[in-house]
């Protein structure tokens, strides 16, 4: 009797430690996740200005690897985060007009719809959210942009923000031989 209390014992003690190395593992990999240490996409930031009012976009930027990425990895027709990992953010000091959007100061996620001929751009009134949490109903509104194939493929997504002359601006997008971008203008 007395050796099958110690198998019990030494079962339960064998089962707790299994658990609680378990659940250290699982909060071990949350933390990593959550502050960015095993991604594989780095975080990017741009940031220029323009009319005199800064406007900065985060965002993480996945590279191709060998993959098709426009039309494959980034498909047509469905909304992508335009980045990885995270909602990329773009925070303005200014007011912007882009596309026919009135845009106030002030930060918003920015998202895509990538097609063949034209993309759609997405102000998203909500930052911090997981790439994968799009949520329409918190758009401030959608555009189009403007596409072009570009000589030499692109690596790793890059945003830019020109400034142009003057107010004027263009935010473009690229990546693999594609480049989408839209005209903008700071509004006084």
């Amino acid at each position: 009797m007395e050796a099958a209390m110690m198998k019990i014992k030494t079962r339960t003690i064998v089962i707790g430690a299994v658990l609680v190395l378990g659940v250290l593992a699982i909060v071990t990999r949350a933390s990593h996740l959550q502050f960015g240490s095993r991604y594989t996409s780095p975080p990017a930031n741009v940031a220029a200005t323009v009319g005199g009012k800064r406007i900065s976009i985060d965002y993480y930027a996945p590279s191709m690897h060998g993959r098709k990425i426009v039309g494959g990895l980034v498909p047509f027709g469905e909304v992508w985060c335009t980045g990885a990992n995270w909602a990329t953010k773009i925070t303005t000091e200014g007011n912007l007009e882009m596309g026919g959007l009135k845009l106030p100061a002030g930060s918003y996620s920015i998202w895509t719809i990538p097609n063949e001929k034209e993309w759609t751009l997405i102000i998203n009134k909500q930052t911090g959210q997981f790439h994968l949490n799009y949520d329409s109903s918190r758009d401030f509104g959608r555009t189009k942009m403007d596409v072009k194939k570009l000589s030499d493929p692109v690596e790793t997504f890059t945003i830019e923000l020109r400034s142009d002359t003057g107010n004027k601006g263009t935010l473009a997008l690229m990546w693999e031989t594609t480049e989408a971008s839209i005209p903008f203008t700071v509004v006084q």
